[in-house]
């Protein structure tokens, strides 16, 4: 090759190069913002610092100096269950208030909406895991929605603490358990043992009957009772079922009334509180059910449903978890309460959301790890091992101690009667 036809290659050849570099970079510069933009604003998460190497199974959550910890909710917070979502979501909120900073880090909420069924859970569910700045949620609120979420949380690697998911389906690993699952609330075997010892033992009555929506909850808590109101000597002489969103009540009411042996003397339903105040009406309507006992469960238990059932609850029995709490802390919790949202508790979860939250908190402090600049990297299975280990925790609900289902409440469920419009706590 001479020398002139090499050096004209050689010009091709870097000309070639510089129009590469050039056509490579542009796009990456334009793309960039676009990309920016589609990432939520409190979305940001910092990379680990240099030195810092994450060892957890399930990966890291990094937060830089200066970034809140970021946490979400998936509580019923629209439609006629509003009041027993608001209520815990406001116990989520006093405990960041009452909380402050955690590992040096102020604490960010994303709320979402459960939708109190199986489709809000799956979509609400799939929009937090979709963000890998949010360490773990507090959530669900209804079992229904709690069965699906379970699923997509767990398969992401996150964590969740339900406040208020009592179906016992939920922490049974041959049913709906999955690894990542956690609650505070009560499991319902628990409350339907409660509920029949009260309706055998304390009034005395020997047949019943009871009424559900299919849903994980309602079904969970009518079996649960079921079981135990036998196994005391009872007789449960109708176990049935309506349709969530049903509104006329009197064909499955009439079946009840028209049960072998009789009408029952005490009709259970643990539903929710639309379905509560068309029952409670109806079931005056109907012959047979003149002397029957009608009672529900913590499903209807607000001051939404105390409205919706009206007159025609008066005298009505309710079970669910045990208000009675002491301590300085719900003295602070509940004027905290009614100075951010004007009003008493309007529910019954509101301390097991309070708790949950302080249980994450903790875990958060115990395994994440500080850079000298202050970034902080948590490892997601490390807080599912922390949660999981949680013994003795000393919340408003009581002493909390974890199995490795994820049940950790210190059960305890009493009796209210309907007067006047409001609960009053008559046994234990």
């Amino acid at each position: 090759m001479n020398k002139r036809l090499f050096a004209l290659l050689s010009v091709l050849v870097l000309a070639s190069m510089v129009l590469a570099a050039c056509g490579g970079g542009a796009p990456a510069a334009t793309e960039a913002p676009a990309a920016a933009a589609e990432a939520p604003a409190a979305a940001t998460e910092a990379p680990a610092a240099a030195g810092y190497e994450c060892t957890d199974a399930l990966g890291c959550v990094d937060y830089a100096p200066g970034d809140p910890i970021r946490i979400a909710s998936a509580l019923v917070i629209s439609g006629p269950n509003t009041d027993l979502g608001t209520d815990s979501q406001h116990g989520v909120e006093i405990a960041i208030k009452l909380r402050g900073d955690v590992a040096g880090h102020s604490v960010e909420l994303q709320a979402e909406d459960d939708g109190c069924n199986a489709e809000g859970g799956q979509a609400a569910g799939q929009k937090i895991v979709s963000d890998p700045s949010i360490i773990g949620v507090i959530g669900t609120s209804c079992s229904g929605a709690g069965v699906p979420m379970s699923k997509v949380i767990s398969d992401a690697g996150y964590f969740m603490i339900s406040p208020s998911n009592t179906a016992p389906s939920l922490t049974d690993p041959a049913q709906a358990w999955n690894p990542g699952y956690l609650r505070t609330a009560h499991n319902d075997k628990v409350q339907g043992a409660a509920m029949a010892k009260f309706a055998y033992q304390e009034l005395g009555l020997k047949t019943a009957a009871t009424i559900h929506d299919g849903d994980p909850y309602t079904e969970g808590l009518a079996n649960a009772f079921k079981d135990a109101f036998e196994a005391e000597g009872g007789k449960v002489v109708a176990f049935t079922a309506i349709s969530a969103g049903d509104t006329d009540m009197r064909p499955v009411l009439t079946s009840v009334a028209a049960s072998e042996g009789g009408a029952p003397e005490f009709l259970f339903y643990p539903v929710f509180t639309a379905e509560c105040a068309f029952l409670t009406k109806q079931a005056k309507e109907v012959s047979g059910l003149e002397n029957t006992v009608l009672a529900a469960a913590d499903g209807c238990f607000s001051s939404a449903a105390a409205e919706a059932i009206g007159v025609d609850g008066e005298g009505m029995y309710f079970s669910g978890p045990d208000l009675s709490y002491a301590g300085d802390t719900y003295v602070t919790f509940k004027a905290t309460y009614l100075e951010l949202f004007g009003s008493e508790p309007i529910s019954v979860f509101h301390a097991h959301a309070f708790d949950a939250t302080n249980m994450v908190f903790d875990c958060i402090e115990e395994v994440g790890v500080q850079d000298a600049d202050g970034t902080t990297h948590i490892g997601r299975d490390a807080m599912r091992s922390c949660l999981y280990a949680t013994a003795n925790y000393q919340g408003i609900t009581g002493s909390l101690t974890c199995n490795q289902y994820g049940d950790c409440a210190d059960a305890k469920i009493s009796v209210s009667i309907l007067e006047n419009g409001e609960y009053k706590r008559i046994w234990p």
